[in-house]
């Protein structure tokens, strides 16, 4: 068959979050294949690049979280909460790409997953909250989750692979060490300084997560539902190559790896073709050129929101939704200027002490933990 000939009809996708990193990359990888179709478009808050992505595409509806719904040179514009969850239900979508940041992710994967819709997940706050319930709601509706995180979408192919039950003993999430690694002491650190990551490109709260490392805790409890492993066979070891995204360990002894180098055009193709692969135009890799790959443990008393992060899944309940709201507002209160860098895990590991963990039955009880929880947040913080 010729280059890049199609294999399977046209998928249509959603893209959710399309002027962030990873919606801007989607946005790269269906322009270039023939087996995709843009169904729709979202934003937070940027209408102006939003409307220019719906032009280019031809697309003459989109949402804006920011509810603002004055239409753009015949282009509807759906505004807030409820008109993202329109947009996915609306759409007449094959797949959402869910790329939006933080706790507002869970509403559209609830919505997609609800109708049955198969979900390209970048939104890991959307596993780190509803858990248990997003796992089960895909179940029932037969959906399925397909990760686009480098190191899920790692876990994702290495696990299918293998097709024993039980043969999987350990999965080894890789963390680049953010740009504080080797540091002991995190006091006086500027959001300059914590914004420079060494690796990855990415929006300001993901890139400060990964300077404190709980973006590397909130991806442990996403592989836990991902993959139904106990948070004892789930190991975070230091990586700052960022070559290898992730490892399982076999019965056997074997450990097989999952290696490239870090682009993630790479895992948003899987994730939108699957369980087809198309042609990435990336840099190959050469181990030869590389040299050499460098290991470390990763250090939970300097950057102890990774502690805090297994520490709540174990937990369970509402203890991980408690964990991501208090973190959601530390970050944005150190990017205001109006929080220490150091101080980010103290004020979630305060608002976890004042909010035990509690059985969660629906997603409204969920709900109601994050906004208790961010109030709480946000008394420490003052």
């Amino acid at each position: 068959m010729p280059r890049g000939a199609s294999l399977t009809r046209v998928k249509r996708v959603l893209v959710l979050g399309s002027t962030g990193s990873i919606g801007t990359q989607a946005l790269e990888v269906i322009e270039g294949s023939p087996d995709l179709e843009l169904a729709g478009l979202s934003a937070n808050t940027d209408r102006e690049q939003l409307l220019e992505q719906a032009r280019r595409f031809g697309l003459d509806r989109v949402a804006l979280a920011a509810a603002d719904t004055a239409d753009g040179d015949g282009i509807e514009v759906l505004g807030g909460a409820e008109g993202l969850i329109q947009l996915v239900v609306e759409s007449g979508c094959d797949l959402v790409l869910n790329g939006l940041v933080g706790s507002a992710g869970l509403g559209p994967t609830i919505a997609a997953l609800g109708e049955g819709i198969d979900l390209a997940l970048a939104n890991k706050e959307s596993l780190v909250v509803g858990g248990e319930l997003v796992m089960a709601l895909a179940e029932a509706t037969g959906a399925q989750i397909i990760p686009v995180d480098s190191e899920h979408s790692a876990l994702y192919q290495l696990v299918n692979a293998e097709e024993r039950p039980g043969s999987i003993d350990r999965l080894v999430l890789t963390a680049s060490g953010g740009p504080f690694r080797g540091r002991t002491d995190l006091s006086g650190v500027t959001v300059d300084e914590a914004l420079a990551h060494p690796t990855w490109n990415m929006g300001g709260k993901i890139t400060v997560d990964s300077a404190t490392l709980m973006n590397k805790g909130l991806e442990v409890i996403e592989a836990h539902h991902l993959f139904g492993v106990s948070y004892d066979h789930i190991d975070v070891v230091v990586h700052p190559q960022s070559i290898v995204h992730s490892l399982i360990d076999l019965n056997d002894g074997a450990t097989l790896a999952h290696l490239g180098h870090p682009d993630m055009r790479v895992p948003i193709s899987y994730a939108l073709h699957h369980p087809e692969r198309a042609d990435v135009p990336v840099e190959r890799l050469d181990l030869a050129t590389v040299g050499s790959l460098t290991f470390e443990p990763p250090d939970p008393a300097t950057f102890a929101c990774l502690r805090l992060a297994y520490d709540a899944g174990r937990a369970g309940g509402t203890a991980p939704c408690v964990l991501n709201a208090a973190n959601e507002v530390a970050v944005h209160h150190f990017l205001e200027g109006q929080l220490a860098f150091d101080a980010i895990p103290r004020v979630i590991e305060q608002t976890l002490e004042a909010m035990p963990a509690q059985p969660v039955g629906h997603f409204s009880d969920l709900y109601r933990a994050d906004e208790q929880a961010r109030e709480l947040a946000r008394s420490v913080t003052a």
